[in-house]
């Protein structure tokens, strides 16, 4: 069945045709759309979301090529969703900007909870045993690529890959949770 059949026959009142559709479409919408995100369930969400779009405005097509006119309608979508995921990290960066600086009292409490921390974390690190602590130190602390960690150690990236798995299973094996808080 042609689409300007199945258009007609939406328009109409048919959902069985409307269903027709989305499955010839859905493919077409979901990778236009992930193009765009970049993120699989947020294109599916935002696919689901251009068929309600193509479905309630399925009136103003002027059968002026379907396939082109709900990609169109797929992309818009998805750009409209990404300037609101923009829109909503900027503002929780402006909470947590407000949170950090907070009330004088809020900073110099929050700077000695921060030292305990890092006194706390430097306690553990030494319990590491010491083949372990460079890589974690590197890695976590001085955040390090593995290519830089081997170049400094004078090794195989693979080393520094296998030492860091080791210490990440001593980590899980000889700490708990509740050690850190």
């Amino acid at each position: 069945m042609s689409d300007t059949v199945l258009i007609e026959k939406v328009l109409e009142g048919n959902d069985h045709a409307f269903r027709l559709l989305v499955e010839k479409y859905l493919n077409d919408v979901f990778r236009a759309v992930y193009a765009v995100l970049r993120d699989k369930k947020e294109a599916e969400d935002a696919a689901q979301e251009v068929f309600m779009k193509i479905y309630s405005s399925l009136s103003q097509y002027e059968n002026q090529g379907f396939k082109t006119w709900i990609t169109r309608i797929s992309v818009n979508h998805a750009i409209d969703v990404k300037r609101k995921q923009v829109r909503r990290k900027e503002d929780v960066v402006d909470v947590l900007e407000q949170q950090v600086l907070g009330t004088p009292k809020d900073s110099v409490e929050k700077e000695v909870i921060a030292q305990d921390q890092r006194r706390l974390v430097q306690r553990k690190l030494n319990e590491v045993p010491e083949n372990y602590r460079e890589v974690i130190y590197g890695f976590y602390i001085a955040e390090k690529s593995y290519q830089q960690m081997a170049e400094e150690q004078k090794v195989q990236v693979k080393t520094i890959e296998t030492k860091l798995y080791r210490a990440r299973n001593w980590m899980k094996r000889n700490w708990k949770e509740d050690d850190f808080s």
